[in-house]
């Protein structure tokens, strides 16, 4: 085997002949590679012929970029065959060297010493000092071949790959793989995404959070002043206490639905927020103003309507408000209040203190205003429900593919989604059971209107990719995105 004389052959072809943009996979590269080779060689004390036809498989590995970029290791194994017998290599030889070739098409696929020898020193550079100057021209290279567009999906295919990668060599493993590991740490920083700050709202959304505030107050006005009042029907929450005050007192109902969320106000500033706070303020003060400018006006005497319009229109309005970051019911604030002191979930707080209002009602008025007053109650929450949720109701998914960090990062940075992962095993198919690999496992929550195009994402970067989605009937804490903060 006439090593030297094939090295001077073949270096001098990809020194004249692999095109300027190739700046990654040219005659520096083979050097590079060849001297990894004989590097771990020696420690993993390889020597003799098997020395020599390693280093002939480093020379000829990438030679395929004398024709084309892809499939090169198909074309470097032709090319060794046409030139080795040339240079005292025997079939055999050859069909060995082919084998290392072959070996280092990602994903890597060594069968045996020397070809795990080989794809170590083609990826040596990943634990090196200058693996960010060549990760540079590998992006550029890229470029140039319509592989790759963008600085960040470059990022993101290289957090994969250094992910699942692994030296298959102790001497490798050893040498490189902690600064590796720190190289991974690097990349990873750049696709931190930074807690959301929140911006003070322009001027656009100040008007329009104060039309839906106004327009929100006057729905409600004229749910309770058109239909609750005149018939004597209730809610629930503190809107259904102030009527039932109302009732049973004969108050004005505009000040006691201002005083008897005045205290929830007051708390709402410290269990909730300042901007809620003052938001909830004003929204009760133009409902009182509403309701002792309205008349009070029965729109119909039959209570199958009063009960679900007046609940209906009431939800929307109510709803409306809560859309700007606001609550025209202080119930709300009071179950968050409890539930920082109790282990009872809002809805069970918020059904408890329900029960006792229209038990008060069945007591004074009578038990079938009681029961439509429910249905006013149910009606409402279905309403507020849709007025504020609506098509955009919380839906969970669950991902599973083997491009999890991929998929993470437009999760997190497309969509604008907090995220969990957690650590699982894929595989285990009918037939290959024995056949498996871990992965990441990413949960999310979504909005409906955004289940396509997160499908369409995920899809788009793994065909293979598992999801299944599941409705989310409560959800409390992390990052989902909502139109206002408190």
């Amino acid at each position: 085997m006439q090593f030297e004389q094939i090295y001077s052959f073949l270096i001098h072809k990809l020194e004249t002949g692999i095109p300027n943009y190739i700046i990654y996979h040219n005659a520096q590269h083979t050097k590079n590679v060849i001297a990894a080779a004989d590097h771990l060689a020696l420690a993993e004390n390889i020597g003799g012929d098997d020395i020599i036809l390693l280093k002939t498989a480093a020379l000829f590995h990438d030679s395929g970029f004398l024709q084309n970029h892809t499939e090169h290791e198909t074309i470097s194994c032709t090319i060794a065959k046409k030139y080795l017998p040339e240079y005292g290599y025997s079939p055999e030889q050859i069909e060995i060297i082919c084998r290392m070739i072959m070996a280092t098409k990602l994903p890597q696929s060594p069968i045996d010493h020397l070809s795990q020898i080989l794809c170590d020193a083609d990826l040596f550079y990943l634990g090196s000092e200058e693996y960010f100057m060549y990760s540079e021209k590998l992006f550029k290279e890229s470029q140039k071949n319509g592989l790759l567009k963008t600085d960040t999906e470059w990022v993101l295919k290289q957090v994969e790959f250094l992910t699942t990668h692994h030296f298959f060599t102790k001497t490798a493993q050893n040498e490189r793989e902690t600064k590796k590991q720190q190289h991974l740490q690097e990349l990873q920083s750049k696709l931190v995404v930074t807690e959301f700050n929140h911006s003070k709202p322009n001027l656009t959304e100040l008007i329009q959070d104060a039309v839906l505030m106004i327009l929100g107050v006057i729905i409600a006005g004229v749910a309770l002043k058109g239909f609750l009042v005149p018939n004597q029907f209730f809610d629930g929450g503190v809107t259904g206490i102030s009527l039932l005050i109302h009732e049973l007192y004969h108050f004005n109902l505009a000040i006691v639905i201002v005083l008897m969320n005045m205290p929830f106000v007051v708390i709402s500033y410290f269990s909730v927020g300042r901007r809620f706070a003052i938001r909830t303020l004003i929204s009760v003060i133009l409902l009182g103003i509403a309701l002792w400018l309205l008349p009070e006006f029965a729109l119909t005497s039959d209570k199958l309507l009063i009960s679900i319009f007046g609940g209906v229109f009431l939800g929307i309005g109510v709803g409306l408000v809560m859309r700007v970051g606001a609550a025209l019911d202080g119930i709300e604030v009071l179950a968050i209040y409890t539930l920082k002191r109790t282990s009872f979930t809002i809805t069970e707080i918020i059904l408890g203190i329900n029960i006792v209002i229209f038990s008060i009602a069945a007591f004074k008025f009578g038990i079938v205003t009681s029961l439509y007053s429910i249905l006013t109650y149910f009606a409402a929450t279905r309403s507020i429900d849709y007025v504020v949720e609506g098509i955009q109701a919380y839906t969970g998914i669950t991902i599973i593919s083997g491009k999890s960090e991929m998929i993470k990062y437009q999760l997190v940075n497309t969509l604008g989604r907090g995220i969990t992962v957690y650590k699982g095993e894929r595989g285990f198919l009918p037939g290959k059971f024995e056949v498996s690999s871990d992965c990441d496992i990413i949960f999310t929550v979504i909005t409906r209107l955004e289940l396509r195009k997160l499908k369409n994402l995920v899809y788009e970067l793994d065909p293979q990719a598992f999801m299944f989605v599941h409705t989310i009937k409560e959800t409390q804490g992390g990052v989902l995105k909502i139109r206002h903060s408190h």
